[in-house]
């Protein structure tokens, strides 16, 4: 601007010893337009921060949010329970064969040669018996038995006389009839005397009394002089015989296990006055019907017994196997209940929930013995929630959150 127009103006001239003019107007112009820009790129870095910001906020709320909408679960894999199933059930020892002696003929006790305890063999004398009245009978018996060899060597005699007599037609007819009649009468009035002579006999054989098997004399309830009576009514038995080696075990088998045995399988016997032995045996017969008051199945087992360890009548217990698999174990804490019947969720590779329906063989406390519905390689989940449906997408929770998981239960009880 020109003197000229600062008198117009009223402005007074610039001294030129007053210092430094102003600077010129584009310069400040210029700097006007710096410092816009810089506000405008500070204003607009601050907004894209602000953007980001909110964009990395709302994913990280997107993907928590996905998180807690996620169901995570605890899942285990069955186990096969140990043994097999096996049943323990009492039982009693017998001899493979026992028998009570008595006997068949009448007398007295003259002597006895075994006493309980001892092995006796097969045949071996036992005792012998005094029997007069038998002994009387049977020299009756041989008397009449001679006698009517006697009558009947005269028959026959009689009759070859007879039959020459007819011969020369000194005699009828009738009359050989007759003597042939009597020659055929004391032929079977001499079997009839050899018979009761045989019988006699056998019977006085009676007197001896042996062993009738091989085995052990389990009792001895005569002593010499003891008046015996024959037969087995109202008599007492003179011994009591058992077999040892080998030993029968019969024992009744509750009906919900009777269809898992069968012949041939093994089986452990033990005894509580053997403790930490064991003794296998096997199952010989298995019996074709339920008993009905007791709702059980009679089985046999025979057990070898060469060292006479296990004596006849005593008390053991046998270990039957009662399934043909091992059933699957799985957590108590597992089970649900629905109105179909107890199920157990199972998760598949896909994370997707199927209910399986189960059959529960035995509760066992903590622990289900389940003898169908699941596999060894299915994962059961444990404590699931009550709402948990079929069909449904869950998250199996790592180790560490399921030890973390079970730390902070155990601290909450």
């Amino acid at each position: 601007m020109t003197e000229k127009n600062h008198a117009s103006l009223a402005i007074p001239a610039r001294d030129p010893n007053e210092g430094p003019a102003l600077p010129p107007r584009n310069l400040e112009w210029k700097r006007a337009k710096i410092a816009i820009i810089i506000v405008l790129a500070l204003l607009a870095i601050g907004a894209a921060r602000t953007v980001v910001t909110d964009m990395v906020h709302g994913r990280s709320v997107n993907t928590r949010t996905q998180q807690n909408a996620q169901q995570y679960v605890n899942v285990v894999s069955p186990k096969q329970s140990d043994g097999g199933g096996d049943t323990t059930l009492p039982g009693s020892l017998r001899g493979f064969v026992e028998s009570p002696i008595y006997a068949r003929a009448t007398g007295y006790l003259l002597h006895w040669y075994v006493d309980i305890g001892a092995r006796v063999k097969q045949g071996q004398l036992l005792a012998d018996l005094d029997t007069p009245e038998i002994d009387q009978e049977l020299a009756q018996a041989v008397a009449q038995r001679d006698q009517t060899a006697s009558s009947l060597g005269l028959a026959k005699t009689s009759l070859e006389r007879w039959q020459q007599l007819r011969q020369r037609d000194a005699v009828s007819q009738q009359e050989l009839d007759e003597r042939q009649s009597t020659y055929n009468q004391g032929v079977a009035n001499l079997a009839a005397a050899d018979a009761n002579v045989k019988r006699l006999r056998q019977l006085e054989s009676f007197k001896r009394i042996v062993a009738p098997f091989a085995g052990v004399v389990t009792q001895r309830n005569v002593d010499v002089g003891d008046l015996i009576d024959a037969g087995s009514g109202a008599s007492r038995a003179l011994f009591a015989l058992a077999q040892s080696d080998p030993l029968r075990v019969y024992v009744q088998l509750p009906q919900a296990y009777a269809q898992n045995v069968s012949v041939g399988q093994q089986v452990v016997v033990t005894q509580a006055e053997l403790p930490g032995q064991q003794f296998r045996g096997r199952i010989t017969h298995v019996s074709g019907a339920i008993d009905v008051p007791t709702r059980s199945l009679q089985i046999e087992v025979t057990l070898p017994n060469p060292d006479g360890r296990l004596r006849p009548g005593a008390y053991v217990q046998v270990t039957v196997p009662s399934v043909a698999q091992a059933r699957m174990l799985v957590p108590g804490n597992a089970l649900l209940f629905r109105a179909e019947g107890p199920r157990v969720a199972v998760v598949d590779d896909k994370g997707l929930v199927h209910l399986r329906k189960i059959v529960i063989a035995e509760d066992l406390g903590q622990s289900l013995e389940i003898e169908s519905g699941i596999e060894a390689n299915d994962k059961v989940i444990i404590n699931p929630s009550d709402s948990i449906a079929d069909g449904d997408h869950v998250v199996i929770a790592s180790p560490q959150k399921q030890q973390q998981g079970e730390t902070e239960k155990k601290a909450a009880s």
